[in-house]
């Protein structure tokens, strides 16, 4: 069991932080909001940090799950950040959605702090870090991995090194590129699916057990047609990481032009006030 500090307590890194206590580790905790720490606190056990540095102090990982680019900085090298109380030879776990050009920052400032950065971004929504069964995808050196890869199983059920820092925001690009297709995908075929007159329920069951089988149809499928669109995953954090997608692809040349336009179908979204309506959305601006 590890002395393990988890930064930021929102809807991923509440959970993730509980699935952490519960393995037996000795878990310190730090958030923004001092009241959600405190609940923590009282829910799980473990002690709450007044700033990222007192959290960092003493651990060997220090997780983090944090909102974007310029979260994750205040919270590592800014003031009392996390970075100026780590202990030689630590690893800290960034669990943040963020760009590539972060990890690496990050990485290099850790090197010179003399502990080890991962960048470890994670799918599978609240529900997954609820039944702690996220898929992590993982930038860093090998020997650093390797340390924290039992720790992170604790809210895990698929971890992989995809390479050297940024990798692992790379891979969660991929998969943002990826989910954005299918849900618009699905969208369309739910809302032909109705103008047609056929039974949408049937017929998802029917096509989901072909090749237009996904998580997203056995999962979303149901509940799109039924204008249900509270599961977690808001479409502001998905504008958020297709921004990033998209300026990553600009600086290496990759030519994305579904992402690009299902990044504005769910910019139509965001105007019918669907700015905290779950990715699965995109349906409501075809029945709008």
């Amino acid at each position: 069991m590890a002395k393990v500090a988890f930064i930021g307590l929102g809807v991923m890194g509440y959970p993730m932080a509980g699935h952490l206590k519960a393995k037996g580790h000795e878990v310190t905790v730090y958030n923004r909001n001092p009241t959600k720490a405190q609940a923590w606190v009282a829910q799980h056990g473990g002690v709450s940090a007044a700033t990222p540095a007192d959290a960092a102090k003493g651990q060997e990982f220090v997780f983090c799950c944090v909102g974007n680019d310029d979260d994750l900085r205040s919270v590592t090298t800014a003031e009392n950040g996390a970075f100026s109380g780590m202990e030689k030879g630590a690893v800290f776990v960034d669990h943040t959605t963020a760009s590539a050009n972060v990890a690496r920052e990050l990485d290099e400032a850790a090197k010179q702090g003399g502990f080890a950065f991962i960048d470890a971004p994670v799918s599978g929504g609240q529900a997954g870090a609820e039944n702690g069964v996220l898929t992590v995808m993982c930038g860093g050196e090998p020997e650093a991995y390797a340390r924290a890869e039992p720790v992170i199983a604790s809210f895990a059920r698929m971890c992989r090194l995809m390479g050297p820092a940024g990798s692992g925001q790379l891979t969660k690009m991929v998969n943002q590129i990826c989910i954005a297709g299918l849900v618009q995908a699905l969208s369309e075929g739910v809302h032909f699916a109705k103008r047609a007159g056929l039974d949408v329920e049937t017929m998802l069951e029917v096509i989901s057990k072909g090749a237009a089988g996904s998580w997203q149809m056995e999962n979303r499928g149901k509940t799109m047609n039924q204008n249900k669109f509270d599961f977690g995953f808001a479409v502001d954090w998905m504008r958020k990481d297709l921004g990033i997608v998209l300026d990553e692809a600009r600086r290496n040349g990759a030519q994305l032009p579904v992402t690009a336009l299902v990044d504005q179908f769910y910019a139509e979204v965001q105007k019918l006030g669907g700015r905290r309506w779950d990715t699965s959305s995109l349906i409501a601006r075809l029945e709008d």
